[in-house]
Protein backbone atom coordinates (compact mmCIF):
# COMPACT_ATOMS: atom_id res chain seq x y z
CA UNK A 1 0.00 0.00 0.00
CA UNK A 2 1.65 3.12 -1.48
CA UNK A 3 1.03 6.23 1.83
CA UNK A 4 -1.02 8.01 -0.23
CA UNK A 5 -3.17 5.55 0.15
CA UNK A 6 -3.31 5.43 3.82
CA UNK A 7 -5.31 7.86 5.88
CA UNK A 8 -4.32 9.20 9.29
CA UNK A 9 -5.92 11.38 11.89
CA UNK A 10 -4.57 13.65 13.87
CA UNK A 11 -6.04 15.33 16.72
CA UNK A 12 -4.71 17.85 19.39
CA UNK A 13 -6.42 21.16 20.47
CA UNK A 14 -2.51 22.95 19.97
CA UNK A 15 -2.78 24.39 16.74
CA UNK A 16 1.36 24.14 16.55
CA UNK A 17 1.49 20.24 17.24
CA UNK A 18 -1.27 19.47 14.88
CA UNK A 19 0.58 21.63 12.30
CA UNK A 20 3.72 19.84 13.04
CA UNK A 21 2.70 16.76 12.73
CA UNK A 22 0.55 17.06 10.12
CA UNK A 23 3.19 18.70 8.03
CA UNK A 24 5.74 16.01 8.63
CA UNK A 25 3.56 12.87 7.86
CA UNK A 26 2.18 14.93 4.72
CA UNK A 27 5.86 15.14 3.81
CA UNK A 28 6.02 11.43 3.83
CA UNK A 29 2.50 11.18 1.68
CA UNK A 30 0.21 10.18 3.92
CA UNK A 31 -3.38 11.34 3.47
CA UNK A 32 -3.74 13.33 6.72
CA UNK A 33 -6.18 15.08 8.20
CA UNK A 34 -7.36 17.07 11.87
CA UNK A 35 -9.53 17.74 14.52
CA UNK A 36 -9.05 20.39 17.52
CA UNK A 37 -11.09 18.05 19.89
CA UNK A 38 -12.38 15.02 20.62
CA UNK A 39 -16.15 15.44 19.26
CA UNK A 40 -15.00 16.71 16.10
CA UNK A 41 -12.37 13.85 16.17
CA UNK A 42 -15.05 10.99 16.34
CA UNK A 43 -16.94 12.26 13.31
CA UNK A 44 -14.11 13.07 11.36
CA UNK A 45 -13.07 9.35 12.00
CA UNK A 46 -16.64 7.79 11.12
CA UNK A 47 -16.38 9.90 8.04
CA UNK A 48 -12.68 9.65 6.90
CA UNK A 49 -12.16 5.61 8.34
CA UNK A 50 -8.57 6.38 8.94
CA UNK A 51 -5.90 3.74 9.32
CA UNK A 52 -4.23 5.85 12.09
CA UNK A 53 -5.57 7.88 14.78
CA UNK A 54 -2.98 10.11 16.77
CA UNK A 55 -4.74 11.28 19.61
CA UNK A 56 -3.79 13.69 22.28
CA UNK A 57 -4.76 12.88 25.79
CA UNK A 58 -5.21 16.20 27.33
CA UNK A 59 -8.20 18.38 25.16
CA UNK A 60 -11.06 20.30 26.44
CA UNK A 61 -14.99 18.91 26.58
CA UNK A 62 -13.56 14.98 25.67
CA UNK A 63 -10.24 14.26 26.72
CA UNK A 64 -8.36 11.32 24.12
CA UNK A 65 -9.16 8.30 26.81
CA UNK A 66 -12.74 8.89 26.51
CA UNK A 67 -12.22 9.46 22.54
CA UNK A 68 -10.48 5.79 22.57
CA UNK A 69 -13.34 4.10 24.50
CA UNK A 70 -16.23 5.54 22.08
CA UNK A 71 -14.34 4.39 18.91
CA UNK A 72 -13.25 0.89 20.29
CA UNK A 73 -16.79 0.58 20.95
CA UNK A 74 -17.60 0.51 17.41
CA UNK A 75 -17.03 -2.31 15.33
CA UNK A 76 -15.80 -0.53 12.69
CA UNK A 77 -12.90 1.05 14.44
CA UNK A 78 -11.56 -2.60 15.91
CA UNK A 79 -8.68 -2.45 13.71
CA UNK A 80 -8.10 0.59 13.74
CA UNK A 81 -4.60 1.84 14.92
CA UNK A 82 -4.54 4.65 17.97
CA UNK A 83 -1.44 6.41 18.91
CA UNK A 84 -1.36 8.75 22.10
CA UNK A 85 -0.10 12.14 22.63
CA UNK A 86 1.54 12.36 26.45
CA UNK A 87 3.79 15.13 28.10
CA UNK A 88 7.03 13.52 28.90
CA UNK A 89 6.80 11.13 32.32
CA UNK A 90 3.12 11.20 32.30
CA UNK A 91 3.16 7.37 33.40
CA UNK A 92 -0.69 7.52 34.54
CA UNK A 93 -1.78 9.45 31.10
CA UNK A 94 -0.23 6.38 28.97
CA UNK A 95 -1.44 3.69 31.56
CA UNK A 96 -5.09 5.52 31.47
CA UNK A 97 -4.44 5.36 27.30
CA UNK A 98 -3.56 2.25 26.60
CA UNK A 99 -5.97 0.53 29.12
CA UNK A 100 -8.51 2.34 26.92
CA UNK A 101 -7.60 0.36 23.53
CA UNK A 102 -4.88 2.59 22.66
CA UNK A 103 -1.68 0.67 20.29
CA UNK A 104 0.96 3.03 21.35
CA UNK A 105 1.69 6.70 23.05
CA UNK A 106 4.50 9.18 21.40
CA UNK A 107 5.82 11.30 24.19
CA UNK A 108 6.26 15.15 23.61
CA UNK A 109 8.21 17.33 22.99
CA UNK A 110 8.36 15.30 19.30
CA UNK A 111 11.29 14.77 16.79
CA UNK A 112 10.26 14.51 13.09
CA UNK A 113 12.55 11.65 12.33
CA UNK A 114 11.38 9.72 15.60
CA UNK A 115 7.44 10.42 15.47
CA UNK A 116 8.00 9.05 11.53
CA UNK A 117 9.66 6.19 12.32
CA UNK A 118 7.26 4.89 15.25
CA UNK A 119 4.43 6.17 12.47
CA UNK A 120 5.98 3.36 10.02
CA UNK A 121 6.49 0.88 12.67
CA UNK A 122 2.84 1.28 14.01
CA UNK A 123 1.70 0.93 10.59
CA UNK A 124 3.36 -2.38 9.59
CA UNK A 125 1.27 -4.02 12.49
CA UNK A 126 -1.79 -2.96 10.71
CA UNK A 127 -4.29 -5.67 10.23
CA UNK A 128 -5.14 -3.69 6.90
CA UNK A 129 -1.73 -4.91 5.58
CA UNK A 130 -1.89 -8.64 6.40
CA UNK A 131 -3.55 -11.09 4.88
CA UNK A 132 -6.79 -12.23 6.30
CA UNK A 133 -6.29 -15.72 7.06
CA UNK A 134 -4.26 -15.99 10.76
CA UNK A 135 -0.59 -16.65 11.00
CA UNK A 136 0.15 -20.39 12.26
CA UNK A 137 3.76 -19.15 12.32
CA UNK A 138 5.42 -16.05 13.21
CA UNK A 139 8.56 -14.89 11.82
CA UNK A 140 10.36 -11.88 13.52
CA UNK A 141 13.84 -11.15 13.06
CA UNK A 142 15.88 -14.73 13.74
CA UNK A 143 12.74 -16.11 15.64
CA UNK A 144 10.06 -18.47 14.38
CA UNK A 145 7.63 -19.05 16.63
CA UNK A 146 5.24 -22.04 15.20
CA UNK A 147 2.06 -22.16 16.67
CA UNK A 148 0.48 -25.81 15.60
CA UNK A 149 4.09 -27.08 16.86
CA UNK A 150 4.01 -24.78 19.90
CA UNK A 151 7.84 -24.01 18.99
CA UNK A 152 9.99 -21.80 18.76
CA UNK A 153 13.44 -21.80 16.16
CA UNK A 154 16.03 -19.35 16.04
CA UNK A 155 18.65 -18.75 14.31
CA UNK A 156 20.29 -19.83 10.61
CA UNK A 157 20.22 -23.22 11.98
CA UNK A 158 16.70 -23.61 13.33
CA UNK A 159 17.33 -24.48 16.43
CA UNK A 160 14.50 -25.60 18.58
CA UNK A 161 13.50 -23.97 21.91
CA UNK A 162 10.98 -25.87 24.00
CA UNK A 163 9.18 -23.47 25.96
CA UNK A 164 6.37 -24.26 28.45
CA UNK A 165 2.36 -23.64 27.39
CA UNK A 166 1.88 -20.66 29.31
CA UNK A 167 5.21 -19.49 28.35
CA UNK A 168 4.45 -20.34 24.65
CA UNK A 169 1.26 -18.24 24.65
CA UNK A 170 3.01 -15.28 26.25
CA UNK A 171 5.39 -15.00 23.55
CA UNK A 172 2.71 -15.48 20.88
CA UNK A 173 0.60 -12.45 21.93
CA UNK A 174 3.44 -10.43 22.27
CA UNK A 175 5.16 -11.02 19.03
CA UNK A 176 1.87 -11.06 17.41
CA UNK A 177 2.38 -7.37 17.36
CA UNK A 178 6.11 -6.24 17.43
CA UNK A 179 6.54 -2.78 19.20
CA UNK A 180 3.09 -2.66 20.89
CA UNK A 181 2.98 -1.93 24.27
CA UNK A 182 0.62 -4.91 26.11
CA UNK A 183 -0.71 -4.16 29.57
CA UNK A 184 0.01 -6.13 32.73
CA UNK A 185 -4.35 -6.67 32.81
CA UNK A 186 -4.06 -7.47 29.34
CA UNK A 187 -1.75 -10.32 29.52
CA UNK A 188 -3.45 -11.57 32.47
CA UNK A 189 -6.71 -11.62 30.61
CA UNK A 190 -5.47 -12.85 27.47
CA UNK A 191 -3.08 -16.09 29.15
CA UNK A 192 -4.96 -16.80 32.76
CA UNK A 193 -8.28 -15.32 31.85
CA UNK A 194 -9.76 -12.67 33.70
CA UNK A 195 -11.62 -15.50 36.29
CA UNK A 196 -8.47 -17.43 37.15
CA UNK A 197 -6.55 -15.74 40.27
CA UNK A 198 -2.58 -16.04 40.29
CA UNK A 199 0.16 -14.20 41.83
CA UNK A 200 1.42 -10.81 41.19
CA UNK A 201 4.77 -12.21 40.25
CA UNK A 202 3.37 -14.37 37.57
CA UNK A 203 3.95 -12.49 34.49
CA UNK A 204 7.56 -11.61 35.92
CA UNK A 205 8.47 -15.16 36.39
CA UNK A 206 7.21 -16.24 32.73
CA UNK A 207 9.07 -13.18 31.32
CA UNK A 208 12.28 -13.80 33.19
CA UNK A 209 12.05 -17.37 31.93
CA UNK A 210 11.63 -16.49 28.23
CA UNK A 211 14.32 -14.25 28.31
CA UNK A 212 16.41 -17.29 29.80
CA UNK A 213 15.46 -19.54 27.02
CA UNK A 214 14.83 -17.26 24.04
CA UNK A 215 17.80 -14.41 24.50
CA UNK A 216 17.14 -11.01 26.56
CA UNK A 217 16.98 -8.40 23.60
CA UNK A 218 13.33 -9.52 22.33
CA UNK A 219 10.87 -8.65 25.17
CA UNK A 220 11.54 -5.52 26.52
CA UNK A 221 9.84 -4.17 29.75
CA UNK A 222 7.79 -0.96 30.04
CA UNK A 223 7.97 0.18 33.74
CA UNK A 224 4.80 1.00 35.31
CA UNK A 225 2.52 -0.26 32.39
CA UNK A 226 3.79 -3.77 31.07
CA UNK A 227 5.87 -5.53 28.00
CA UNK A 228 6.46 -4.66 24.73
CA UNK A 229 8.35 -7.46 21.74
CA UNK A 230 10.97 -5.95 19.95
CA UNK A 231 14.77 -5.94 18.74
Amino acid sequence: MNNEEIKILVVDDEPDILEFISYNLSKEGYDVTTARNGREAIDRAKREQPALIILDIMMPELDGVEVCRQLRAASEFENTLIAFLTARNEDYSQIAGLESGGDDYITKPIRPRVLVSRIKALLRRSPRNKQEQPDRVIRVHDLQIDKDKVMVFKGAANEGITLAKKEFELLYLLASKPGRVFTREEIFNHIWGSDVIVGGRTIDVHIRKLREKIGSTYIKTIKGIGYKFDF
